[in-house]
């Protein structure tokens, strides 16, 4: 377990500086979010949502979701261009844990969506967003364990395909329903009934609504619970699969 742990820092470690030395990627990576903030989010300010809160309190949780969504999913465009480069090949050799090797980049990823999350809020505030910091941090591991769960995935997937043109089009169709159908923008109260059922069976929907139960301060309701419960068991078993599948192409 220790070389496990020493391994994955060592793999966060050199994955981090990387990350750090693209700030430009970190910034574009926010302007999708952004743009929603400062130019959607002023057209709801008289707009009755139907549940608890201010219109900032809807939008903003919903947008830090979309940010996990559109962030950690894509993940794997990363070693899809190491694989090309023969570097996926020569870690394979090297004495570090497999698991170590997509755990030290779930783990930058993880805290890299946290990072650009706490900007978004801090820029939420400037527009109007009020929200408890003990609800905000809540929030954070509710987004947290998205990031997880889907960069796991995203590392996993990437390992069996061969190009990017392979790899983006599945998660461009993957992502842009759950995003229509978790209620990001607006609530899926607002919505007919047969697009709120539907919705249901989108796992993605448990989490917007958790989030924003914690940014009204609702602690002990049961769209938090849930939404932790939800985002726990996706993060379970999205590195399951993810650490079986990325170990057996390694083998």
């Amino acid at each position: 377990m220790s070389t496990v742990l020493s391994d994955t820092g060592l793999i966060f470690d050199r994955y981090l500086r990387q990350t750090l030395r693209s700030r430009i990627s970190l910034l574009f990576g926010l302007l999708q979010p952004m743009l929603f903030l400062a130019f959607f989010g002023p057209l709801l300010d008289r707009v009755p949502l139907g549940g608890e809160g201010d219109s900032w309190q809807t939008l903003v949780p919903g947008l830090l979701v979309q940010l996990g969504l559109f962030s950690a999913a894509f993940a794997g465009f990363g070693i899809i261009m190491e694989k090309q480069l023969g570097i996926v090949e020569r870690m394979w050799v090297t004495p570090v844990s497999r698991l170590a090797l997509l755990l030290g980049r779930v783990l930058r990823d993880a805290v890299q969506l946290l990072a650009q999350s706490l900007v978004l809020v801090l820029a939420g505030t400037l527009f109007g967003l009020r929200a408890p910091v003990l609800g905000v941090l809540v929030g954070f591991l509710i987004v947290g364990a998205l990031g997880i769960s889907l960069a796991s995935l995203s590392y996993a997937f990437a390992m069996r395909v061969q190009a990017i043109h392979e790899f983006a089009p599945v998660v461009n169709a993957v992502n842009l329903p759950a995003m229509l159908l978790s209620g990001i923008l607006l609530p899926m109260a607002l919505a007919p009934t047969w697009l709120d059922v539907l919705s249901h069976f989108v796992p993605f929907r448990y989490l917007v609504e958790g989030v924003r139960a914690a940014f009204v301060g609702d602690y002990g309701g049961g769209e938090l619970v849930l939404g932790l419960l939800v985002a726990a068991g996706l993060a379970a078993a999205s590195l399951t699969v993810a650490t079986r599948l990325f170990s057996r192409v390694g083998a």
